[in-house]
Order: structure tokens, then sequence, then C-alpha cells
């Protein structure tokens, strides 16, 4: 049994840049891809503490989870929210922690533009809303329009809740006596403007670190995150 760790902020391959600049622990889809290549078809263990992240990459781990031709086991060991619910859930068994958490919520994103440009964000956000009903609803067996108001709602489930609707299949030590509680943060899921900003800082950066400057104090990271906190609140 190989152990494939899902830890941190779901991010597409260009992001983890930034992210791990930030100080943010993320993956990739080419992460999880590297670790289904090692593994050649063995059967695979996730190890799952994920905030979720981003629509897109979190759509590709879990495509690439259900073509994988080995037996796929999720443990959620921390929590596993927005798109990570769905690489959980794109496992042949679900388990938890007595400790752990799943969430799940409506698609949410930004757009800038005119009224058509909203419009059109709005469908799209509806489609997917749709398209995730129906893939908790499938994997669960729960009526589409209780999973939808699950979604609205932002439905925090612990272990034994996520059992009992189906989204997940046990409770890891279930002989053992564990208090079910874990704390939860956002996903900093970056504007199109910050991703600009940060690129430039870790590019402006990397080029001062490339030059012979004498008489200069290192700069530490907290330097480095005040500067990228004021870049962003410009």
């Amino acid at each position: 049994m190989t152990i494939v760790p899902v830890k941190g902020i779901i991010v597409p391959n260009d992001l983890t840049d930034m992210y791990t600049f930030l100080g943010y622990e993320n993956l990739t889809p080419d992460d999880l891809k590297q670790s289904l290549n090692d593994a050649n078809g063995q059967d695979i263990t996730l190890e799952i503490n994920s905030p979720g992240g981003y629509i897109d990459a979190g759509s590709e781990m879990y495509t690439d989870l259900k073509k994988y031709p080995g037996n796929v086991t999720a443990q959620v060991v921390g929590k596993a929210c927005s798109a990570a619910s769905w690489v959980a859930l794109a496992a042949d068994k679900v388990e938890m922690s007595p400790t752990a958490q799943m969430m799940i919520h409506r698609v949410s994103g930004g757009v800038q533009g005119n009224v058509d440009d909203f419009a059109s964000a709005m469908q799209s956000l509806d489609s997917m809303d749709q398209a995730y009903v129906d893939l908790y609803s499938k994997r669960t067996g729960l009526d589409k329009q209780e999973i939808y108001c699950m979604m609205c709602a932002t439905t925090w489930m612990n272990a034994k809740q996520a059992v009992d609707k189906g989204f997940a299949d046990s409770i890891m030590f279930e002989n053992d006596q564990a208090p079910a509680v874990v704390n939860a943060y956002g996903i900093p899921v970056l504007s199109n403007s910050a991703i600009r900003k940060i690129k430039e800082l870790i590019h402006e950066k990397s080029d001062d670190d490339s030059k012979p400057i004498k008489n200069k104090q290192d700069t530490d990271k907290g330097q480095a995150k005040k500067d990228l906190s004021l870049l962003l609140w410009q």
C-alpha cells in the first residue's frame, strides 16, 4: 500500500510558486500525477488534510484518481473541504478520523467586466453547482435537493455525520474515543491582479538575490510578507 499525501491548498500547476512563496502548503495536479505514476498501479491510500482550492485543479485531480487502475482508499485525517471533498469522493472507500471534518458548499469566484460578463459568470457558477450536486448525490444516494440545500448552507460534517450522510464509509479507530473537534480557516484564492503583483515581487526578489550588493542586510521573511501585504492592498 502506497501513501499519497493530499495536504494543503489545491492549486493549479502555475500558481504553486506563489503559494509556496507566501508560506502556504499546497498541492497541484502535477504533484498528484507524479505520485500516481510512482505508485504504478498499486493500491494507494490518500491522506487528506486540505481546505480545498481551485475548481479546475480539483477537477483534474478527481479525474486522475477515477482513472487510476489500482484501489484507492481516502483517509481524511484533518479536513476535506470544498474541492478536497471531490478528491476524497474519487476514492473507492472513504475513511475519516474521529477528529476530522468534511465541508461542502456552493462554487464561488470573482469576475470583472460589463453586465454580460457578470451574467456569464453567474451561468458558469450555476452550471458548476449542478455538476457537484450530481456528483455528491450519486456518491451518497441523497436526494439532489437535499444536497443543494447542504451546499447553500455551507455544511460541515464531522466523521459520524459524514458516514450517516453517505459521504464517508467508516470512521477510523472506531473503538477509540476522541473528541470530534477541528479548526477551520478560509482559502486564500488570489485575484488575477494579486497574482500579477506577487509574481512581479517574486521575480524582483530573485533578481536582487542574484546581484552582488555590498553592505546590504538580508531581507527576512517577515519583511517579505510586509512588502507583499502593501502590494495586495494597493
